[in-house]
């Protein structure tokens, strides 16, 4: 997929800690594929909140003289890639406040679907925003709020909100961790090895800093950090979990444990899944870096063709300047994507990738592979045909933008110009993931929005 599709953000908290900054720089670090637009980190030392947030990547963002200014034991960090809002530095996370309790910062994952009904009554109200984000509308909840303490403004402005969020909170002296109640996004907590908590969006970022996985933050809990003390759990909303299926399909790390799952081993029981419901005569199998590196390898297990790494990625290519016409968007798939000419010429090549959005990455890989002398080219889907957009912080094209939306399989074949493509199924998917339908997100394969 490349991309087509992306994850909107990561967030990571930490309490408890001396280095609480730097062990959120590099969380971030290891949330890098969650958001490349902007990041930033908000620290406190009990008295007052220090923020620094940039467009740019993390090492861009943040040197080592800047992390020594974000002082204090608590921290809440966030990678952007814009949902909701603008693009701006405005638009960066944490969003940073004064209030009449005093300072606070939130870092939200996630989408609320009801922000704009939320933000037009606020303004009617006479509030004033700074930004497009739908996180905002956070701030001015619990400023409004009549509540005398921060957990319970927190618990007040939750009930207001509808969609999927992963939130933190910090304040001068606590920290606080909040999951819709459907899940939609994931959430974990962690105790560092040298002392103090860590949350965040997944659990790579545990590898990273020395942190032992505890669990995840389940849905519905407000999670509640304080000097001296364990965390205290308060259930909000009784849980009715919805995960996204899409962790599993793209989005999430492969070392990270999601929804309690490893999501290397979910990929690679996709590709087995597939091999067995959609096989097919091959020389050999190979992936579209890097997204369908663990499902091709489950697909060669599983058929007994044998895995071959065909096509190399070069991870060095950012965003061009040049001008987007057809051709300059053909080079740019040249220029990320290598095919391995010897390994290729004269075989019967099955591809596998992780989904297919636009078709058109797609097309480019086909030809690719034919023009290094492939004799057949076959693509095999491990996700089922994506047909909607998602609308809980997932940057998905619109529905008209969405190829399977509008083609059938056999049209997305031809328009591809592969010799065979296959999909797995929503049925397979959930098996795939020891998952029964009820407890996951699948919307943009079903359109079945759960808000």
């Amino acid at each position: 997929m490349l991309e087509d599709v992306n994850e909107k953000c990561a967030v990571v908290g930490i309490y408890g800690n001396e280095e609480a900054s730097k062990l959120a720089y590099f969380s971030l670090h290891a949330l890098q594929h969650r958001g490349q637009e902007a990041a930033g980190i908000s620290s406190s030392d009990g008295k007052k909140l220090y923020t620094i947030k940039k467009r740019g990547l993390v090492m861009r963002v943040f040197d080592e003289r800047k992390l020594k200014t974000l002082t204090g034991s608590s921290a809440i960090g966030h990678t952007r890639y814009s949902t909701a809002g603008d693009d701006s530095i405005l638009d960066a996370q944490p969003v940073f406040a004064r209030y009449d309790l005093g300072e606070m910062a939130i870092v939200h994952n996630g989408n609320l679907t009801n922000a704009k009904e939320i933000r037009d009554k606020l303004i009617d109200e006479g509030a004033i925003f700074q930004t497009f984000m739908d996180t905002e509308n956070l701030i001015h909840l619990i400023a409004k709020s009549e509540k005398r303490r921060l957990q319970d403004r927190i618990i007040d402005a939750v009930k207001k909100i509808e969609g999927a969020y992963s939130l933190l909170f910090l304040s001068r002296t606590k920290m606080f961790a909040m999951r819709d109640r459907f899940g939609f996004r994931p959430l974990s907590i962690g105790k560092l090895s040298n002392g103090g908590y860590i949350v965040a969006s997944e659990t790579c970022a545990f590898d990273l800093v020395g942190a032992k996985f505890i669990r995840d933050v389940e849905p519905g809990e407000l999670l509640i950090f304080n000097e001296g003390k364990e965390p205290q759990s308060i259930k909000v909303f009784e849980p009715m979990p919805k995960h996204c299926i899409f962790e599993y399909v793209y989005f999430a790390r492969p070392d990270s444990i999601v929804f309690g799952q490893s999501v290397y081993q979910m990929r690679k029981n996709m590709g087995k899944e597939l091999a067995r419901i959609k096989p097919i005569e091959a020389d050999i199998v190979i992936p579209v870096p890097d997204g369908g590196v663990p499902a091709a390898i489950g697909y060669s297990q599983e058929s007994g063709i044998p895995y071959e790494m065909g096509i190399m990625r070069n991870h060095y290519i950012g965003r061009t300047f040049i001008e987007p016409t057809q051709s300059m968007r053909d080079l740019k798939v040249k220029m990320k994507l290598s095919p391995m000419t010897e390994t290729i010429k004269g075989k019967r090549v099955v591809v596998v990738d992780d989904s297919i959005v636009r078709g058109t990455t797609s097309k480019r890989i086909v030809r690719m592979l034919k023009e290094a002398g492939a004799k057949e080219v076959h693509m095999r889907v491990s996700s089922p045909p994506t047909t909607d957009p998602c609308y809980y912080g997932v940057d998905t094209p619109n529905k008209n933008k969405l190829i399977a939306a509008n083609m059938s399989i056999d049209d997305i074949c031809r328009f591809i110009e592969a010799d065979s493509l296959a999909y797995l199924d929503e049925a397979s998917l959930l098996r795939s993931v020891n998952a029964k339908e009820e407890t996951y997100c699948t919307a943009c394969f079903t359109g079945k929005y759960i808000v």
